[in-house]
């Protein structure tokens, strides 16, 4: 059971994903039936203003001693730095090695990273901050496409809104199902979020870097609805198969059949973005051919059914 929950602030520290941590763990609804939480806010100079990421500032009214003991320790999203304070990252790690809880929201991961927490675990973050979590925190395993990871002792979620998800889930693991769902209605939220990040990620058409197969991709996109093979466009590229079929990969980082789907998977998201035509006629123009198919491989790629996305992302309504 949860009881004690500490929130850790630093300086540039993001007002949204701070104010997800107070709307779940900081109010009372014990009216309601939801047990109460020991509230801490917590920073390194209890007192002592601390600026948000917006132009305003926050007053944690707890120092780090308060946090060590806690059952639940929440790091917010924070600027992304090099060095963070020695005294914040000793508390973390003490709060760890004391049994507690840790939940990042967003680039709040960093701030355990260099903790030495997500060393051999997995874990996300913001899609846009992914690479450079790997490339700080190399042992650190890091799934891209999920709203949020719950590695037991360890959970970590994505940008944003997905640390409502992941304060939700911890809630129902920790406290109950009801519970869960009576905080989610008071936020006006869905209690669990179908899909991952991908399905918010804007996919660039991939190109060719050289000259050489540049027609051939023009050619392709132009008859999606066509049923390409190695062997035509390797025709119409005057090469062997197995000579396109290398330059291929080499130029554009993917096999002919990867880069056409991938394509057709962009395309139908335009459509369902834009239109309102059904998903029969949408795998037709995108040229899937059927809708099963286009369920098939959009769930695929960009992680949600089309219907689904359609409700989340439809401009046309």
């Amino acid at each position: 059971m949860l009881r004690t929950v500490a929130v850790l602030l630093v300086e540039d520290c993001a007002p949204f994903e701070f104010g997800v941590i107070c709307e779940v763990f900081g109010i009372d609804r014990t009216e309601e039936g939801v047990p109460p939480f020991d509230f801490r806010i917590c920073g390194e100079h209890p007192g002592k203003p601390l600026r948000l990421s917006v132009g305003a500032q926050v007053v944690p009214d707890h120092g780090l001693d308060d946090l060590v003991h806690a059952d639940l320790v929440a790091v917010p999203a924070a600027r992304i730095r090099d060095d963070y304070p020695p005294a914040v990252l000793e508390a973390l790690r003490q709060a760890a090695a004391n049994g507690a809880i840790l939940l990042s929201v967003c680039s709040g991961a960093f701030l355990l990273g260099a903790a030495g927490l997500l060393d051999g675990r997995p874990c996300t973050t913001h899609w846009a901050h992914v690479d450079e979590l790997a490339g700080r925190f190399p042992s650190a395993d890091i799934d891209p496409d999920v709203l949020f990871v719950d590695d037991g002792k360890l959970i970590t979620s994505a940008g944003t809104a997905a640390g409502i998800d992941a304060a939700l889930h911890l809630v129902r693991r920790e406290v109950g199902v009801a519970a869960a769902t009576t905080i989610a209605r008071r936020m006006v939220v869905a209690p669990q979020r179908d899909g991952g990040q991908r399905q918010f990620i804007e996919q660039p058409i991939p190109t060719c870097e050289a000259d050489s197969l540049q027609p051939v991709l023009e050619f392709m996109l132009a008859e999606l609805r066509t049923e390409h093979t190695v062997a035509t466009l390797a025709r119409r590229a005057a090469m062997s198969e197995r000579t396109f079929a290398r330059r291929f990969v080499a130029e554009t980082g993917t096999t002919p059949h990867r880069w056409l789907t991938t394509q057709r998977v962009l395309l139908a998201r335009r459509l369902l973005e834009d239109t309102s035509i059904g998903v029969d006629q949408i795998a037709e123009r995108s040229g899937f051919g059927s809708a099963a198919l286009l369920r098939h491989h959009f769930r695929k790629v960009v992680g949600v059914p089309p219907a689904d996305y359609r409700r989340t992302f439809c401009r046309s309504a």
